[in-house]
């Protein structure tokens, strides 16, 4: 197993837009981060579920998939799997300039470790109100809800569970998201 590969330099955007199109990077406190390999196809298939359940329910704002840059400053430049902006002034031609309202990472063995510390006090200290690490394999995620600049402790779902966005008036069935059979309601006891 690889792991994602970093540059030892301080990189900026600029450098960014100079490296080869066909490579994937991102840039966090300066330090160059490679994308590849590419993710798997089980990464993929829950990226295209989230992405299916946000056109559905989300009304005001506008949401994206990598690979979309997102420039907080000269020196964080990353793709999240997926991410919302309301505020359509961040939204450029080329990018978005500026702190998404919502972003979701759905981990690999290669990110897991990027996402779960680098990339949560990024968001976390550029003002992402809800961050959410969503884990494949595990059948899990994690939310992280901004409160008083700073996330505390996740709330953890399940698949079986139904994950509540802080952030938008949505619900996601995360069995839908991990493709999975719709959990059995129990029957009311029946009195005689």
């Amino acid at each position: 197993m690889s792991l994602a590969v970093r540059r030892q330099k301080i990189f900026t955007y600029q450098d960014y837009l100079s490296w080869p199109a066909e490579e994937r990077w991102e840039i966090i406190d300066g330090e160059a981060y490679c994308m590849t390999p590419a993710p798997k196809p089980k990464h993929q298939r829950i990226v295209s579920r989230l992405d299916f359940l946000f056109t559905l329910k989300l009304k005001k704002c506008l949401h994206f998939i990598a690979p979309t840059d997102v420039v907080f400053d000269e020196y964080n430049v990353v793709q999240p799997d997926i991410f919302i902006v309301c505020d359509k002034k961040k939204i450029t031609e080329n990018n978005i300039q500026g702190a998404p309202d919502l972003v979701i990472e759905v981990v690999s063995p290669t990110t897991e470790v990027k996402d779960k510390r680098e990339k949560k006090r990024l968001y976390e200290r550029f003002g992402v109100k809800e961050y959410i690490i969503v884990y494949p394999e595990r059948e899990y995620v994690e939310q992280f809800v901004l409160k008083k600049n700073t996330y505390g402790a996740p709330e953890i779902y399940t698949w079986e569970e139904v994950l509540r966005l802080h952030t938008f008036n949505i619900e996601i069935p995360l069995w839908e998201v991990f493709e999975k059979e719709p959990p059995k309601q129990e029957e009311p006891a029946v009195s005689e």
